[in-house]
């Protein structure tokens, strides 16, 4: 029995290995990045495990989403001896909260944190030692918001529920003794995208406090135009591939995958909308300096009034906050916005700073030079998940949190 299992073990991975190899794309880890050979293996890593995932599904004994959620899950760690940590619940939605244990002589910010995934993936306890980190450093009260995920719970269920989340807190926040004149929100990744959103929907609302700050880090703004140069230079960069990043927000919108070919190339953007989008969403509006690694304009690619039928709801700005009216993004507080020069979100964020600014909102801007996508979530972790660039970002979020 032992023999039968090691073998069906070892032939399960060959099968496995050779699925990923052949049907995952290479990854091209550029010079700029140092411990270049550990993202590969990152990669390598990361690819085996969607491969796993997919094989999983196929012979029928768990399903694709379930894998990656749990493998994203990981080892909880130890008990934290500096912080109290509670589970609640802000109406119907999940929360987790970090206070910490030092005594303080007023009242600490708060931070409602966003976690990403592509609204499929992710979750409190993935990001348990992201919200730890920050709580401590920061000597902050966290709220982590455990939103309910795709495809159960369809787009824009995330949305709504962080909101909800955060509206609960602003209400509430002096029981957990946090000055509601000092409430952050912050997210990476697709959290970034809900920062942003949550963000625009709170401008108008009287009945609450004022945001203090919206954390961005390395965000997804946009669906107009997937050539910018940060997807020409970091479309085979690990660990968010160009096609992957198409590929994810199609699941999650439960669109099927054959409009993706098309989509790249800007069939679903109607030219009354590409008119419109121009002024915040453009080549021309990313400083040269991004564009010396290599950017070939695109070509204009014919309008597909079927594909955007189906693709609409990509330009609701709580999916692409960067498509946001003038009269929201002029009311929006201050912002950090962290970007990474190795990854195909890169100029999303870079056309938000710019929009912001425009209309006089203070932007802290921190670039990592040599930054990936993902690069923050891993530091965290600490030993051979780390590297240079995340602790670098890390210091520098913390450094903005303890300014406010």
């Amino acid at each position: 029995m032992e023999l039968f299992l090691v073998i069906f073990l070892a032939v399960l991975t060959v099968l496995v290995a050779m699925a990923f190899y052949y049907e995952h794309p290479k990854a091209e880890i550029p010079h700029g990045i140092s411990q270049r050979q550990k993202l590969y293996i990152l990669h390598y890593l990361l690819n085996f495990g969607f491969g796993l995932a997919k094989f999983l599904e196929k012979v029928g004994i768990t399903s694709e989403v379930h894998v990656i959620r749990t493998i994203m899950d990981g080892i909880p760690p130890f008990k934290d001896e500096h912080l109290f940590i509670k589970d609640l619940r802000f109406e119907k939605v999940k929360v987790r909260i970090y206070q910490p244990k030092i005594s303080t002589t007023g009242q600490r910010r708060g931070i409602v944190y966003f976690h990403g995934g592509v609204g499929q993936f992710g979750s409190i306890r993935a990001y348990e030692r992201t919200c730890r980190y920050f709580a401590r450093k920061s000597n902050s009260v966290v709220v982590s918001v455990g939103y309910r995920l795709a495809p159960k719970h369809p787009y824009p269920t995330q949305f709504e529920d962080c909101l909800t989340a955060t509206i609960h807190f602003m209400r509430t926040v002096q029981d957990y003794g946090v000055d509601p004149s000092r409430i952050i929100i912050c997210g990476d990744s697709s959290g970034g995208t809900l920062t942003a959103a949550v963000a625009q929907a709170l401008v108008n609302r009287k009945d609450l406090p004022k945001l203090r700050a919206q954390i961005l880090i390395y965000p997804f703004l946009q669906c107009v135009d997937f050539n910018l140069p940060s997807y020409q230079q970091n479309g085979q960069v690990p660990i968010l591939l160009k096609d992957r990043v198409l590929a994810l927000g199609l699941n999650y919108l439960n669109k099927d995958l054959s409009v993706m070919e098309a989509s790249l190339k800007g069939c679903h953007v109607p030219e009354d909308l590409k008119l419109k989008y121009q002024k915040w969403v453009s080549p021309d509006h990313i400083p040269h300096e991004f564009k010396t690694r290599g950017y070939k304009p695109s070509t204009t690619c014919p309008f597909s009034e079927e594909l955007y039928t189906q693709l609409k709801t990509v330009f609701d700005p709580v999916f692409s906050p960067l498509l946001a009216e003038d009269s929201v993004i002029a009311q929006l507080p201050e912002a950090f916005i962290l970007t990474c020069e190795f990854d195909v979100l890169r100029d999303d964020g870079l056309l938000y700073k710019k929009r912001l600014e425009d209309h006089g909102i203070k932007v802290t801007w921190c670039h990592l030079q040599e930054g990936f996508h993902g690069t923050l979530f891993l530091a965290v972790f600490g030993g051979m998940a780390v590297f240079q660039s995340g602790n670098k970002g890390l210091e520098k979020l913390v450094n903005f949190l303890r300014l406010i």
